[in-house]
């Protein structure tokens, strides 16, 4: 499939890879901010929607750090495009450079988010809770109590530059 899926097909291959209720609803809940960022950045629209909604396909192999690895290989499986498949690979906070991949039992290479389109669903998803949304701040103290600057420090940059690009605070998206 070299387009770009509907929504509809989108929660389909969620279904089909046996993803929960809670990572749908999970997933739903990002593409409604992911759309809303992508409107205001002039961003590729149908590419974030479909991005949003299945950046976490690989919740349905595992629940930790790999699933945007699993993720991007069910995408690649399914013969989604390489832009799709990129989006659910680096989706992961604010993306994780090849040297903290390493320390976090990646596979060996740069996950952060390089286009448009992958930040904004990346910054979109740090965005909620479940199905919540909540202010980046949340996030970003999550990341200092863990001990993580270098990830809360990434967190407010991608934050910023996004806000910026949108010309507005995207806490008040």
């Amino acid at each position: 499939m070299t387009v770009i899926p509907t929504p509809g097909q989108c929660l389909q291959f969620l279904r089909e890879a046996g993803c929960s209720e809670e990572v749908i609803n999970h997933c739903k809940a990002v593409r409604k901010v992911a759309v809303r960022i992508a409107k205001k950045a002039h961003a590729n629209i149908e590419l974030v929607e479909a991005g949003a909604l299945l950046h976490d396909i690989g919740r349905s192999k595992t629940q930790g750090i790999l699933h945007g690895i699993e993720g991007a290989k069910i995408a690649a499986q399914l013969g989604l495009p390489e832009p799709l498949v990129h989006i659910i690979e680096r989706h992961l906070g604010a993306g994780i450079p090849k040297d903290e991949a390493i320390l976090l039992g990646l596979p060996p290479k740069d996950y952060m988010p390089l286009t448009l389109e992958e930040k904004i669903v990346a910054h979109a998803d740090n965005l909620i809770e479940n199905d919540h949304e909540h202010r980046i701040e949340i996030e970003v103290e999550k990341a200092l109590q863990k001990g993580q600057t270098k990830h809360a420090e990434r967190l407010m940059a991608l934050h910023r530059e996004l806000s910026q690009r949108c010309g507005m605070d995207l806490n008040n998206i």
